[in-house]
């Protein structure tokens, strides 16, 4: 049965850590029986581990293309694992997969951190005199511990992260076969078409995301974290609460709740930033050509930011994480604090690296989503971020000596802190109900309404033949239209020729095309687009002919703008697809 990952992309390095895989050009038992004891016991918290067999390494790299696996011999290996499997004390059993690639085959063994650990292994299952040892990892090695990791590897027993523990208060019918089913095919794994048949507790068993007797199997917290309706009745506090104060810390605010299944509110929350809060200035200069474009926020900086809270909090607390909106900075906040073994002075140097994780189980499945980056590296993420956007450093607090919160404050570009630069190249984030949803902002409306009264001068001083003519010749004439959409484009001097084919491009919209623009005013994703605007069944080429043209001009966005294939992406009216709405339905 296939293992829930994508073998291409774990053999790629860019999901899980060297540290978590071995690669093995044949079939050796004795070496093979010890690097299971090793990823079982999980002495780092680090979550699963994989040796891949049919593999040649080079300075820990894979050697592509594979050598392979023969799959005749997958049958007697699955028998003489169960007895080396019965060797080690206690008694653990990895789980096995035949995987295509390369135009051959490759034998995976997966080992999710045991559940009763520490384990014992003979340094020689082949051998008639069995020594037992411990086994762990250290770095990309597996070796056996000196005394004092033993006494920690030993204290570990009574030790399972929070989100891989079994939760004997809910149902395996809590879990949802359809998200569990989504996520295998967001990341493109086999088990996705070899589970639709099966029932949600065989799909759970698979995915390690249950434990327990089929008379008492029981979900783990993992399950009802990533993959269930009723996350929020066994986790209160597992929401995220964004708050926006235009003024400071202080009234008026506005408050909104994001809930679900962690991963989705992860994503809704990112959604909604990038869409309503992050913004794009252009500054002209009358000495160059050339203008300056900024950014408030780096988009990745925010991303990583949000995905480590999600990834790092404590789970077991009712406090949400916050978001927090102010005039000069954004605000991430979660509970209950770093691990003690990290330093502030190691977040003021930018660089980070935990001792153990809280919740080795959530970084798993958010790494396959590539929501956020590799061990160690989310630190230089956001500083690097900043820095390649002109931004001042963030600051890292991890409220010493409490710790009962961290908060990261990502501060604005300085370019929006200067009153006197125009906001014309802003993005509008007015909110209020009676507003337009369809509109632009209102200095584009105003630039609008200017030329719609140079229409109506012109229509009325001009002969008949000049009455017949299209509205959108006066517009495409109009000196300030042609400036209006230079700085829509962000263009540093007027081009009548962008201009010209901008025109031509907006009125050659098809009716399904405005249709699609009216609907994304919020964001929706290509099925709900295809399906409840179009009235189509999703299919590639709807997509191709209705979506992407828009895209291509501008006129729609990602919500995920660094991640185009995301099943999570969604698709929002750009400020240029407002324009378009106006000017087609007020103005011709």
């Amino acid at each position: 049965m296939s293992i829930p990952i994508n073998i291409k992309e774990l053999l790629s390095g860019k999901i899980v850590e060297s540290s978590r895989m071995e690669f093995k050009e044949g079939w050796n038992p004795p070496a093979i029986m010890r690097t299971i004891c090793a990823f079982a016991n999980d002495f780092n918290d680090e979550g699963s581990g994989y040796i891949i067999v049919g593999v040649k390494e080079v300075d820990g790299e894979p050697v592509r293309p594979v050598e392979g696996f023969n799959p005749t011999h997958l049958e007697r290996i699955e028998k003489a694992m169960v007895g080396y499997s019965n060797l080690m004390q206690p008694s653990y059993y990895p789980r096995l997969s035949l995987e295509e690639i390369d135009g051959t085959h490759v034998l995976v063994i997966w080992v999710p951190a045991g559940s009763n650990r520490p384990y014992k292994i003979p340094d020689d299952v082949l051998a008639n005199h069995k020594t037992m040892n411990y086994r762990i990892r250290f770095q990309s090695s597996t070796i056996i511990p000196n005394e004092e990791q033993q006494t920690e590897l030993i204290q570990l027993t009574a030790k399972i992260p929070f989100d891989d523990r079994v939760n004997t208060n809910a149902s395996i019918t809590d879990l949802s076969k359809s998200m569990m089913r989504e996520h295998l095919e967001e990341i493109n794994s086999k088990l996705y078409a070899e589970s639709d048949n099966m029932t949600v507790a065989e799909l759970a068993e698979l995915m390690n995301l249950s434990q327990g007797s089929n008379e008492h199997l029981f979900p783990k917290n993992i399950g009802l974290l990533l993959f269930s309706k009723r996350t929020q009745e066994y986790f209160k506090g597992a929401v995220i609460d964004l708050v926006e104060f235009p003024n400071g810390l202080t009234q008026p605010f506005t408050e909104k709740t994001f809930e679900g299944p962690i991963q989705k509110q992860l994503t809704d929350v990112l959604a909604y930033i990038n869409t309503n809060i992050i913004k794009t200035k252009v500054i002209k200069h009358k000495d160059r050509e050339k203008a300056d474009r900024f950014i408030n926020y780096p988009y990745d900086t925010i991303e990583e930011a949000l995905a480590n809270a999600v990834y790092h909090r404590n789970y077991e607390l009712a406090d949400p994480i916050e978001v927090r909106i102010l005039p000069t900075a954004i605000e991430i906040i979660s509970y209950n604090g770093v691990d003690p073994s990290i330093k502030q002075s190691e977040f003021n140097r930018g660089r980070v690296r935990a001792r153990r994780y809280r919740n080795r189980r959530i970084g798993e499945f958010l790494k396959e989503l590539k929501l956020t980056e590799g061990r160690g590296t989310g630190i230089p993420t956001i500083v690097n971020a900043l820095k390649e956007n002109g931004s001042p450093s963030p600051t890292f607090d991890i409220n010493e000596p409490e710790r009962t919160h961290f908060i990261v404050e990502i501060p604005i570009h300085p370019a929006f802190n200067e009153v006197a630069i125009s906001n014309v190249e802003e993005r509008s984030t007015d909110q209020d109900a009676d507003q337009d949803k369809n509109a632009p902002s209102d200095i584009v409306i105003e630039e609008i309404n200017k030329l719609a009264q140079i229409v109506e001068e012109q229509k009325g001083s001009s002969s008949d033949q000049d009455n017949d003519q299209d509205k959108s010749k006066f517009l495409i004439e109009s000196k300030s239209l042609l400036e209006l959409i230079s700085k829509l484009y962000e263009l540093e001097i007027p081009d009548e020729k962008l201009i010209a084919k901008y025109n031509e491009s907006s009125l050659s919209l098809t009716n399904e095309q405005l249709k699609i623009l009216k609907f994304t005013n919020s964001p929706k994703s290509n099925k709900e687009i295809q399906e409840n605007s179009l009235g189509l069944k999703p299919h590639t080429d709807n997509f191709k002919n209705h979506i992407e043209p828009l895209l291509e001009k501008g006129f729609i966005g990602r919500t995920i703008p660094n991640k185009p294939t995301s099943k999570l992406q969604k698709y929002f009216t750009t400020e240029r697809g407002r324009v378009v709405i106006y000017i087609r339905e007020k103005l011709l």
